[in-house]
């Protein structure tokens, strides 16, 4: 079996490793055992890191939406319900960016929910 030199194979796989680790702090952005460690934590926790990005902003947005019931003299609970229940079918996030950007549309929204 014929010698295989792998030298700029094994190069590239470390310089890959490398470069996806460009910005991390001290030594796990240049040493290589210590950037290959740090990137198997940061890969496994970057699916986590999306859907906690989802949550924080389900929360925001409804607290964005509580807000501006409340200033209708609405909880955020009884305006859910109240949609549901007229089949109004706006999800949290538009209702949030109508409570934030267009105050007048969503007191209509809110009358039309409760009437």
């Amino acid at each position: 079996m014929p010698r295989v030199k792998r030298g700029t194979t094994a190069k590239r796989k470390r310089s890959k490793v490398l470069k996806q680790t460009k910005g991390f702090r001290w030594g796990r952005k240049s040493k290589e055992r210590a950037a290959k460690e740090a990137l198997l934590h940061a890969l496994s926790r970057k699916f986590r890191g999306r859907k906690e990005k989802k949550r924080t902003a389900r929360a925001l947005w409804n607290v964005k939406i509580n807000a501006a019931a409340r200033a209708e003299n609405l909880s955020y609970s009884k305006l859910i319900a109240a949609l549901k229940k007229k089949n109004i079918k706006l999800d949290r996030k538009i209702l949030a960016d109508l409570a934030e950007h267009e105050p007048a549309v969503f007191k209509k929204v809110i009358e039309k929910a409760i009437s």
